[in-house]
């Protein structure tokens, strides 16, 4: 991990791209702006680990969904050649 120490009105910058400003520094609490381009996300850490939790809790919801569906056509499969075993049979 990079350390840096700014000031107020002092900049950072990641790459060509990304500028990291302190804007005040109050107490134990800095605020900082960044200008990013607007296809880089950012996000605090707290709100990035929500958005993480959610799409995981949704991948496991799609993946369960997916292997429900299969199961059912598997049944589904299950049942017509048995259906078609006992038609042969009469």
């Amino acid at each position: 991990m990079l350390v840096l120490s700014r000031k107020k009105d002092e900049k950072i910058v990641i790459g060509d791209k990304i500028t990291i400003m302190v804007i005040e520094i109050r107490g134990d609490k800095v605020r900082l702006g960044i200008d990013a381009p607007r296809d880089i996300t950012v996000h605090r850490e707290e709100v990035y680990e929500a958005i993480k939790r959610e799409q995981n809790e949704q991948n496991k919801q799609n993946k369960q969904n997916k292997q429900n569906k299969q199961n059912e056509q598997s049944e589904q499969s299950e049942q017509s050649e048995q259906s078609n075993v006992s038609s042969d049979a009469q």
